[in-house]
Protein backbone atom coordinates (compact mmCIF):
# COMPACT_ATOMS: atom_id res chain seq x y z
CA UNK A 1 0.00 0.00 0.00
CA UNK A 2 2.76 2.46 0.90
CA UNK A 3 4.74 1.45 -2.18
CA UNK A 4 1.76 2.18 -4.46
CA UNK A 5 1.38 5.62 -2.86
CA UNK A 6 5.04 6.43 -3.45
CA UNK A 7 4.84 5.24 -7.06
CA UNK A 8 1.77 7.40 -7.59
CA UNK A 9 3.55 10.37 -5.96
CA UNK A 10 6.61 10.01 -8.16
CA UNK A 11 4.51 9.50 -11.29
CA UNK A 12 2.40 12.57 -10.54
CA UNK A 13 5.43 14.75 -9.89
CA UNK A 14 7.11 13.50 -13.07
CA UNK A 15 4.01 14.35 -15.10
CA UNK A 16 3.80 17.83 -13.53
CA UNK A 17 7.49 18.58 -14.13
CA UNK A 18 7.25 17.27 -17.69
CA UNK A 19 4.24 19.48 -18.33
CA UNK A 20 6.02 22.56 -16.95
CA UNK A 21 9.11 21.80 -19.04
CA UNK A 22 6.99 21.42 -22.18
CA UNK A 23 5.12 24.63 -21.32
CA UNK A 24 8.35 26.60 -21.00
CA UNK A 25 9.60 25.29 -24.36
CA UNK A 26 6.34 26.15 -26.11
CA UNK A 27 6.20 29.67 -24.64
CA UNK A 28 9.80 30.33 -25.67
CA UNK A 29 9.09 29.18 -29.22
CA UNK A 30 5.94 31.29 -29.39
CA UNK A 31 7.86 34.32 -28.14
CA UNK A 32 10.35 33.87 -30.97
CA UNK A 33 7.54 33.36 -33.46
CA UNK A 34 5.68 36.48 -32.27
CA UNK A 35 8.58 38.67 -33.41
CA UNK A 36 7.91 37.64 -37.01
CA UNK A 37 4.11 37.26 -36.98
CA UNK A 38 2.57 40.36 -35.43
CA UNK A 39 -1.23 40.17 -35.52
CA UNK A 40 -1.72 43.25 -33.33
CA UNK A 41 0.72 45.97 -34.37
CA UNK A 42 0.95 49.03 -32.17
CA UNK A 43 -0.94 51.96 -33.66
CA UNK A 44 1.22 54.71 -35.09
CA UNK A 45 0.31 58.15 -33.83
CA UNK A 46 -0.51 60.45 -36.70
CA UNK A 47 1.02 63.88 -36.43
CA UNK A 48 -1.11 66.85 -37.37
CA UNK A 49 0.30 68.85 -40.24
CA UNK A 50 1.93 72.09 -39.15
CA UNK A 51 -0.37 75.02 -39.77
CA UNK A 52 1.15 77.75 -41.85
CA UNK A 53 0.83 81.14 -40.22
CA UNK A 54 0.85 84.22 -42.37
CA UNK A 55 2.83 87.31 -41.42
CA UNK A 56 -0.37 89.24 -40.79
CA UNK A 57 -1.62 86.65 -38.29
CA UNK A 58 1.74 86.62 -36.51
CA UNK A 59 1.66 90.41 -36.23
CA UNK A 60 -1.91 90.30 -34.92
CA UNK A 61 -0.92 87.75 -32.23
CA UNK A 62 2.10 89.84 -31.25
CA UNK A 63 -0.04 92.96 -30.92
CA UNK A 64 -2.65 91.08 -28.86
CA UNK A 65 0.02 89.74 -26.50
CA UNK A 66 1.69 93.15 -26.17
CA UNK A 67 -1.59 94.96 -25.49
CA UNK A 68 -2.49 92.42 -22.80
CA UNK A 69 0.48 93.46 -20.63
Amino acid sequence: MLQQGLVLLVAGMAIAIGFLFLLSIVTTLLKLLAKYVNFFPEPVAKKAPAASVSDEEAIAVAIAVASGR
